[in-house]
């Protein structure tokens, strides 16, 4: 198994593996420590779920039928070109 991190929000909570959930509880009940790493994972998190939104907006993937390979590729060349665009 790959040792890559997955940053996934509360309902992954008791996951373990390679799930990284934040602190459970509401904000002024949480230390300041927790606060730092709740507010560190946010940041992480919505990365990846922003980069989710980008790809299901394009509607490029859903009939693509080629290798996984060049699904990788391909969505490399056009994540490449929306950044330069952008």
């Amino acid at each position: 198994m790959a040792d890559i991190d997955c940053w996934a929000d509360k309902a992954y909570r008791g996951a373990g593996g390679p799930f990284r959930v934040p602190y459970r509880g509401r904000w002024h009940n949480l230390s300041r420590g927790q606060q730092a790493v709740n507010r560190s994972h946010a940041r992480i998190h919505a990365l990846g779920e922003r980069a989710v939104s980008i790809l299901k907006a394009w509607r490029l993937l859903r009939r693509l039928r080629c290798s996984t390979t060049r699904i990788t590729d391909l969505t490399r060349a056009v994540l490449a070109l929306h950044l330069a665009a952008g």
